[in-house]
């Protein structure tokens, strides 16, 4: 295997006149917390579908490891895969249906796979027919992380579960990453990629227009500074690169936005005697609505 848990290059898919997913190129190292996000009709499900080799693509290509994506029986036995839409055979139990993914699986720690169950709240004895969407999702989610597959692939895992499940759904993606497994998680839950991911892509309209880490990205857009002093104001801010919006909130008070290095910022301020300074970075709800909008692209 090479260090690419997933490689794509020029990825395109259409559908008639829609382009659905748009020369799409990323690679996901191995050993990587890997989010994908973009609103509902972005292609994030349409890019899956492809890297797992479950359609076929317009243009381009992916690889998983060392496979191409479209050697599907190869490719399979290194990854788990959890759907948006969870479906489960519905005349089996929760407990039937885990023995038999970890029968045709690519391995499963079973000690392991009964901590889920439990940590999840799970009743294992209740036919899936049976089942909410939560917990559908829960079969899912409990038999991929249970996996020893060195890839998983998880298309909006938490939709269904409440607060309290979440937050067990992000201890164990943070166990599998330090099993050294790569887990490549697309979603439009904003918290929830900036609590467990390495690097997040930003899709839009099928193509892709960011990818960095999370502190990157913050770096990449304006953080807000609040400064209180007891001297002179401040001269000249205006004028420092990377400053704007210079506002005047008080007395002995300002508020400006920083992009990039604050050493000019800071050296302007060093003759107003300051008494606080407070710098707010966006959160990554903030970044990804700079580059959408208050309305989906689409």
């Amino acid at each position: 295997m090479n260090a690419s848990a997933l490689r794509a290059v020029n990825l395109t898919k259409k559908y008639g006149r829609v382009t659905a997913v748009d020369d799409l190129s990323f690679e996901v190292p191995a050993g990587e917390v890997f989010g994908f996000l973009g609103p509902n009709g972005a292609g994030k499900s349409t890019t899956i579908r492809m890297l797992l080799g479950l359609a076929r693509p317009t243009g381009g290509r992916a690889w998983v490891f060392d496979t191409d994506a479209a050697d599907v029986a190869v490719a399979h036995r290194l990854l788990a895969y959890v759907p948006a839409d969870v479906a489960l055979w519905p005349q089996l139990t929760g407990a039937e249906i885990l023995h038999l993914q970890a029968s045709t699986g690519p391995g499963t720690d079973l000690a392991y796979r009964d901590e889920l169950v439990e940590r999840f709240a799970l009743d294992t004895a209740k036919l899936s027919r049976t089942y909410s969407t939560g917990n559908r999702q829960k079969i899912a989610l409990v038999a991929a992380f249970a996996t020893r597959a060195p890839l998983l692939v998880m298309d909006e895992p938490t939709s269904g579960l409440d607060p309290l499940m979440e937050r067990e759904f992000r201890t164990a993606v943070a166990e599998a990453r330090e099993r050294g497994q790569t887990v490549f998680l697309s979603s439009h839950q904003l918290a929830e990629v900036e609590a467990v991911c390495d690097r997040v892509a930003i899709l839009r309209a099928g193509r892709l227009v960011e990818i960095a880490s999370i502190g990157q990205l913050r770096g990449l857009h304006r953080a807000e500074v609040t400064v209180s002093y007891t001297g002179a104001p401040p001269p000249g801010l205006d004028a420092i690169p990377g400053v704007d919006g210079v506002e005047l909130i008080g007395a002995g008070r300002v508020r400006f936005s920083l992009i990039g290095a604050p050493a000019p910022a800071l050296r302007a301020l060093a003759a107003a005697e300051v008494t606080a300074l407070a710098i707010r970075e966006p959160n990554l709800e903030e970044i990804f609505l700079e580059y959408y909008g208050a309305q989906d692209p689409r």
